[in-house]
C-alpha cells in the first residue's frame, strides 16, 4: 500500500514522499532540511504526524467534521485487537491513510488508518523478566515516523528502527547499560535531524540522560545527562559546565545510588530558537534527605531543562520543585504556545507538574511569568515570584513521623496528556486531587534492582498530621480542567468518579477523553457540557488522536487497562474483578456503525488454603508485602484489575509460591525471583498474608443469593 497518492504535489505531498521513504520525490523538495519539513508537517490537518502533533505538543487538531454539532452521531468505525493484556499507553501517529502504534511488551503495529486492515506488527521480543524493572508495567508510549522509517523504543533499553512500508528492522541500538535496571515507556521524538530518546528507572536506582541518535543508522550524536556523576571522575562533554553546576547543589555520595532524574515523558521543541525541552523526573531515593543529607536543591530534577538541539549543550533551566522530596517529577506534559501576558505577546511554555502548580516560562529565557495551584495544595503556600521558589509549609519535609502531604506521589497530574486550544486559549488537564502519606523508613537501605523510594510503604491510614502541623483535610477527586493560563484559574471543572485519560482538542469545539471506567467521551471546549459518550469494555488511558482519510475525520485512541494505576485497587479495580482485559485500537468516525465484542467475564470466589499462621507472622508478611508486592498485585493485596489479584490464587499457585517468588518459577510472565532480598520463610509469611486477605474477602460483603459480590 502506498502511504501516499503520485497525484499530490503541495509541499505537504513532498514531505509525505519522504516519510514513505520513496526515492523519486521531487528534488527541489528533497533537499529542504528536516526541520522545514517537520514544520510543515505539523501543520497539516489530514495527519498526526508527532506525538503531540506537533513540537509544540499543543494535541489540537484543526479538523472540524466532528464538531460539538455533530459528535451526537460519532459511531465506532473500525476496532483492531492487540494480541496482549498489559497495559496501553501509545499516542498513535497516522501518516497518509497509515497508523503506527505501539501496545504492550514494546509491539509495534501498522494499521491501514482508513479501514482498521493490519498491514504488518513487530515484535522487539523483549524479555519478560525484564519486567521487574517496570514502576508502572509493561507499557510505550509510541513512535516517531521519518523518512521512511519508524522508530520506537523498547523496555528494555533500545532503539529501533523499522521499514515504514514492511516492519523489517533496519538498525537497532541499545541506550542504556544493562547491569542497571533501567526501562523506556516514552515515546521518541524526531527533532532536528535527529532521534531524541529518555529513560526511565529513577525509583530503582539510576542515573538519568537523554539522548540524540543519527536516524539512518542510529549513532548516537549527543546526550545531556541530568544529574551529575561522580565529581572526582569530572564532567562529561556535553553540558559539562552545567554538570559542574548541578554537582555544587548536591551533597553526600548521591552518584553512588544513580540520583534518578530520568526523562520519561515530555519533550517539545521549538525551531526558531532551536531549542528542546525536556521534563525531568524525581529523585533516588524520594526524600532529599536520604538522598542529599546536608541539603541542596538537587539539580536537575523537578527541573525543565532547555537544550540546544544541534549539540546537546544546556542553554536554561527552571526547577519546579528545589530539594524534591515527594515524587513530584516535572516529566509531565510540556506544550508550547505564544500568549498575550500584560499587553505582550510572549513564547511560552505551560506545564502542570505532579506538584501541583500550574507554571507559565518564558520559553526563550526560563524566566518564570506565573505559577498558580490548579489542584489542592498544602505542601507549599504559593510561589515566590521574585525567587520562583516554593514557599514551603514548616513540616512539608516530612521525617519517620509521617506527613499527610497534597498532592500526593500521583501529583495533581501524571503523565496523561493534556493539550491547548488556540481557539478558545484554554488548557485541558487531567487532574487529580489525592493526598498521600509519607514516612521515612528508618530501616531504609538502598536495593539495587529494586524500587527505593525510602518511605515506608503500603500506609492507608490518614491519622499524621499535615505539613502545617493540623489535621489534615482530606479530600479525594478526579477532575477534567480547563485551565485558563491568562486568567490563572479554572474555567470550568468536571469531577468524575474515576481516573482520567490523555485528552485531545479540535477545531469542533471539542475535547475527547477517555476514563479508567472505559468510557470514551467528548466535551464541549469552552463550557465542559458533556455531549457524547461510548463504552469501551476497558479502561483508556491513552491520548487520542484526530485525522482525516478521503475527507472523513475519523478520532481514534488506544485501549487497555494497566500502567501505574493498576495497582491501586480500589472501587476502579473492583469494578474490573474478573473482566478480562483486552488490548485494543478504536476509531470512530460520523455514522460509524460497527460493534464491539464485550470482554468476558469470569467471576469466582476466592478458595484459600488453609493456614496455621499466627497473627505475628501475618503482620510481617504484610510488611514484606507492602515493601515488595503491592507495586504489582496492590495495596492490601486488592488487584488493580490486570496483575493477578492473589485472593484469587488457585491451589495450584499456594503449592508453589516459595519456586514463584524465590525460584522465578514465573520470570517469563514477568514475576521477578526475589532470592536477593528474601528467603523461604519470607516468602511463606507473605502467603501467609495473602491467605489471611483472602479469608477475610470471603467473609465481607455477601449478596442476596449468598455468593461474594
Amino acid at each position: 500500500m502506498m502511504l501516499l497518492s503520485i497525484a499530490k504535489t503541495t509541499l505537504f505531498s513532498a514531505l509525505f514522499w519522504l516519510l514513505a521513504g520513496c526515492d523519486d520525490a521531487p528534488p527541489e523538495i528533497a533537499n529542504v532540511d528536516s526541520v522545514r519539513l517537520s514544520a510543515a508537517a505539523s501543520g497539516d490537518p489530514d495527519n498526526w504526524l508527532s506525538h503531540g502533533r506537533g513540537w509544540s505538543e499543543k494535541r489540537f487538531s484543526p479538523l472540524t467534521q466532528v464538531a460539538a454539532k455533530t459528535v451526537s452521531r460519532l459511531g465506532l468505525s473500525w476496532v483492531v485487537e492487540l494480541p496482549t493484556d498489559r497495559g496501553i499507553e501509545a499516542t498513535p501517529i497516522v501518516v497518509d491513510g497509515r497508523m503506527f502504534v505501539t501496545g504492550a511488551w514494546s509491539m509495534v503495529y501498522a494499521i491501514d488508518s482508513g479501514t482498521g486492515e493490519v498491514l504488518w506488527s513487530y515484535d522487539p521480543q523483549v524479555p519478560r523478566d525484564w519486567a521487574a524493572n517496570a514502576c508502572c508495567d509493561v507499557v510505550n508510549r509510541g513512535v516517531a515516523v521519518f523518512m521512511g522509517k519508524v522508530f520506537f523504543a523498547t523496555l528494555d533499553g533500545r532503539l529501533i528502527a523499522l521499514d515504514a512500508a514492511t516492519g523489517k528492522k533496519r538498525w537497532a541500538m541499545q541506550t542504556t547499560d544493562k547491569h542497571f535496571p533501567y526501562t523506556i515507556t516514552g515515546a521518541p521524538r524526531l527533532i532536528d535531524g535527529k532521534v531524541i530518546i529518555g529513560n526511565s528507572g529513577a525509583d530503582f536506582g539510576v542515573r538519568g540522560y537523554i539522548s540524540a541518535y543519527d536516524p539512518e543508522n542510529g549513532r548516537r550524536r549527543w546526550r545531556f545527562y541530568t544529574v551529575p556523576g561522580d565529581p572526582s571522575k569530572g564532567f562529561e562533554n556535553q553540558g559539562e559546565a552545567a554538570m559542574e553546576m548541578a554537582a555544587k547543589t548536591w551533597t553526600g555520595e548521591w552518584w553512588k545510588t544513580g540520583g534518578g532524574g530520568t526523562v520519561w515523558n515530555s519533550m517539545a521543541y521549538d525551531p526558531e530558537l532551536n531549542l528542546l525541552y525536556i521534563g525531568v523526573g524525581n529523585g533516588t531515593p524520594w526524600s532529599q534527605k536520604q538522598r542529599s543529607p546536608d541539603g541542596g536543591d538537587n539539580l536537575f530534577l523537578s527541573s525543565v531543562v532547555a537544550i540546544n538541539a544541534a549539540n546537546g549543550e544546556y542553554v536554561w533551566h527552571y526547577q519546579t520543585t528545589p530539594g524534591e522530596s515527594w515524587n513530584y517529577s516535572a516529566a509531565e506534559s510540556i506544550i508550547l504556545a505564544d500568549l498575550k501576558i500584560n499587553g505582550e505577546l510572549r513564547k511560552v511554555l505551560m506545564q502542570a507538574p505532579k506538584n501541583g502548580f500550574f507554571y507559565v516560562l518564558d520559553r526563550v529565557s526560563g524566566e518564570l511569568l506565573s505559577a498558580d495551584p490548579y489542584v489542592a495544595v498544602n505542601w507549599a503556600s504559593h510561589i515566590d515570584m521574585q525567587s520562583g521558589r516554593p514557599v514551603e509549609y514548616p513540616h512539608a519535609r516530612y521525617g519517620t513521623e509521617g506527613r499527610v502531604i497534597t498532592p500526593g506521589p500521583a501529583g495533581g497530574h501524571s503523565w496523561y496528556p493534556m493539550s491547548f486550544s488556540p481557539l478558545t486559549g484554554l488548557v485541558y488537564i487531567p487532574a487529580h486531587d489525592v493526598p498521600g502519606i509519607y514516612k521515612l523508613d528508618a530501616a531504609f537501605r538502598f536495593k539495587p534492582g529494586y524500587q527505593n523510594t525510602g518511605i515506608e510503604e503500603g500506609i492507608t491510614s490518614f491519622e499524621a498530621l499535615d505539613p502545617q502541623g493540623e489535621k489534615p483535610k482530606i479530600r479525594f477527586g478526579v477532575y477534567l480542567i480547563a485551565w485558563d493560563p491568562i486568567k490563572k484559574e479554572v474555567a470550568w471543572k468536571n469531577s468524575q468518579n474515576e481516573l482520567g485519560g490523555g485528552t485531545l482538542v479540535t477545531a469542533g469545539n471539542l475535547v475527547f477523553q477517555g476514563s479508567g471506567s472505559g468510557h470514551f467521551r467528548a466535551y464541549q471546549a469552552d463550557t465542559g457540557n458533556e455531549l457524547w459518550s461510548y463504552d469501551a469494555g476497558t479502561s483508556i488511558m491513552a491520548g487520542p488522536v484526530a485525522y482525516a482519510v478521503d475527507g472523513e475525520q475519523y478520532v481514534a485512541v488506544a485501549v487497555g487497562r494497566g500502567g501505574g494505576a493498576a495497582s491501586i485497587g480500589g472501587p476502579m479495580a473492583r469494578a474490573w474483578r474478573g473482566v478480562q482485559n483486552v488490548n485494543r485500537v478504536l476509531a470512530f468516525k460520523l455514522d460509524g456503525n460497527a460493534t464491539l465484542l464485550p470482554p468476558r467475564r469470569d467471576l469466582r470466589e476466592p478458595d484459600p488454603p488453609h493456614s496455621e499462621a499466627d497473627r505475628v507472622t501475618i503482620a510481617r508478611g504484610k510488611k514484606l508485602y507492602d515493601t515488595y508486592c503491592y507495586v504489582c498485585h496492590g495495596l492490601g493485596t486488592e488487584g488493580g484489575g490486570v496483575f493477578p489479584d492473589l485472593r484469587y490464587a488457585d491451589h495450584s499457585v499456594h503449592d508453589a509460591w516459595v519456586d514463584i517468588v524465590i525460584g522465578g518459577a514465573l520470570k517469563t510472565r514477568g514475576m521477578r525471583a526475589c532470592a536477593e532480598v528474601m528467603d523461604a520463610d519470607d516468602a511463606r509469611a507473605i502467603q501467609s498474608y495473602v491467605i489471611d486477605e483472602s479469608s477475610n474477602l470471603i467473609k465481607q460483603a455477601v449478596n442476596e443469593s449468598g455468593r461474594l459480590q
